[in-house]
């Protein structure tokens, strides 16, 4: 891995060139193994959040990590393409449309003692808008390249704060288009729940169930790609301990090593239904 600007990671990849690299502010990210027609994202996989935000943060670095989706860059890690946020959600959300990308509270709680200098605000969102040239050069590539693109928008959700039976898999799919990829959304949803898991982990899988795919990741992709379908895909936190803030890898293994075989091969389902 080596350590690149936003502009020459934009370069590398309108060349086509196959790299691995953090941006030079380390705020993400990306491995292009090869220019293949889908790309995986973790958007929430990042926990840094820098110090000079330290002493006005209200939320405890466990109610930080508590909402944040931890593992999920290594549950795709193994793929040709994967991009990922590296900082928390609390400093600057990937998922929310800029205006709104910087908390003033979260999750019922205020995030800040006092209220962040403009400064400090636009440091990130300086950091969300770097991202998203990012992904903007990549879609364009992949979609340039073989005329589709899918992206695999991975997402995990704290299911025991849930008063009723949840899917351990949910798909979000409020925001992309149900008539056109209505079939292979649901190959996904169908793949998800084929899925063992240890420790007789159930794997169940719906569509909108939980979440509704509102994000922005999707909605950006979506609104500014006409032949990319954006697949927020849910995992509920069976893999820790939500409370006690403990991983377990055999679980997180387990979900790596099945989305070795049945991403790809959804993937490519979608290249010979689509790029015709």
């Amino acid at each position: 891995m080596i350590k690149l600007s936003v502009d020459q990671i934009i370069k590398k990849i309108e060349a086509e060139e196959t790299f691995h690299a953090v941006s030079d502010d380390y705020s993400f990210t990306i491995k292009i193994d090869s220019y293949v027609h889908y790309v995986c994202g973790a958007v929430h996989d990042g926990h840094q959040f820098r110090k000079e935000l330290w002493d006005n943060c209200l939320h405890t670095e466990y109610e930080r990590w508590y909402e944040e989706d931890p593992e999920t860059k290594n549950m795709i890690q193994s793929h040709p393409i994967v991009i990922a946020g590296c900082d928390s959600r609390f400093e600057y959300d990937l998922n929310r449309f800029p205006e709104d990308a910087v908390f003033d509270t979260a999750w019922g709680k205020q995030l800040w003692k006092k209220p962040l200098d403009l400064d400090k605000k636009q440091r990130s969102l300086n950091k969300h808008n770097n991202f998203y040239k990012v992904v903007h050069a990549l879609i364009s590539k992949i979609e340039e390249k073989h005329s589709v693109c899918i992206v695999y928008d991975m997402h995990s959700y704290n299911w025991q704060r849930w008063d009723r039976k949840v899917p351990t898999w949910n798909l979000g799919t409020s925001n992309v288009d149900n008539d056109r990829f209505g079939s292979i959304i649901e190959s996904w949803r169908q793949s998800l729940e084929h899925i063992i898991l240890p420790n007789g982990i159930e794997s169940t899988a719906k569509i909108n169930d939980t979440f509704y795919g509102n994000g922005y990741f999707l909605r950006y992709i979506t609104n500014t790609f006409k032949n990319t379908l954006v697949l927020a895909t849910e995992i509920a936190k069976v893999y820790c301990d939500e409370y006690k803030q403990i991983i377990y890898p055999e679980v997180v293994t387990a979900v790596e090593d099945a989305l070795k075989s049945e991403l790809p091969q959804h993937a490519h389902e979608f290249y010979i239904t689509f790029s015709k």
